[in-house]
């Protein structure tokens, strides 16, 4: 009689990806990757290939706040992650719903931009995401282009970095990480942890030859996936950074496009 193993879930909420590359589809496959089983709340679809966004359409938050409650009625996630949430309406939804559910780590990853450019994030919706999503967050991983609007501060050095991620963690009380993939004049790609207490300078060298796009949704998937595995914050954080990037060195050809390859 074969033994039957016990996965703990994780929750990712956050939009589809017709590519597969990213979102939900790039969330579900690293949990898988890390022995988590995911669950999923689908907030928006998308017309999406490697190359562009043609078409986002929302769901209604009535739609996000039922999956949610699915989910928890029989799968109690322990850990949940948010990716692309698009509108003031579905923010308010998941935050509400996280308002009681304080114990549960909740990684929110500030989707405002896509890879190709398409905005993902209402620009009325960013001051809801500050005010009623992040407070609730234990830890929040913008890139730069996202930290400095959260911040309202050009970054453009690791310095500036390490200022963003102190600013952040301040201002909205959650733990940062700052990732910095896309900082000129740096040889490795270098990310910033700041949680009031520890900070961390997690590096890694840049895989050349290489173009894809989802590595924001992998990473904080990983990082969530940790979490559900019982890995403190800082631990599942620098666990995060060890996927992700091994996850871009294993990346395979799809068509004329890459993909990451979650699994060795």
């Amino acid at each position: 009689m074969s033994r039957i193993v016990k996965w703990p879930v994780a929750l990712t909420i956050a939009g589809s990806d017709s590519g597969g590359g990213a979102g939900i589809q790039a969330d579900l496959k690293t949990f898988a990757a890390l022995g988590v089983h995911g669950a999923s709340v689908i907030t928006c679809l998308t017309a999406q290939n490697p190359r562009r966004v043609l078409a986002v359409e929302p769901c209604s938050p009535e739609i996000v706040r039922q999956q949610m409650r699915a989910v928890f009625e029989e799968l109690r996630p322990a850990a949940a992650k948010t990716g692309m949430l698009f509108s003031e309406e579905i923010i308010r939804a998941v935050a509400f719903f996280f308002k009681g559910r304080k114990h549960l780590p909740l990684v929110v990853d500030p989707v405002m931009i896509s890879t190709s450019g398409a905005s993902l994030l209402k620009p009325a919706a960013i001051k809801i995401l500050q005010r009623q999503l992040l407070p609730l967050a234990v830890l929040a991983t913008p890139n730069l282009d996202e930290a400095e609007i959260l911040t309202g501060r050009k970054i453009a050095s690791v310095e500036n970095m390490r200022a963003a991620a102190r600013e952040i963690h301040t201002r909205f009380g959650c733990a940062a990480l700052v990732k910095g993939g896309h900082l000129r004049g740096v040889r490795d790609a270098v990310d910033i942890f700041f949680d009031g207490r520890t900070e961390l300078l997690l590096r890694a060298p840049f895989v050349r030859g290489v173009s894809t796009h989802g590595t924001g949704c992998t990473y904080s998937a990983a990082i969530a996936a940790a979490l559900a595995l019982g890995r403190d914050l800082p631990h599942a954080v620098e666990a995060g950074k060890r996927h992700v990037t091994a996850a871009i060195a294993r990346s395979y050809r799809i068509g004329k496009h890459f993909a990451l390859g979650n699994f060795a």
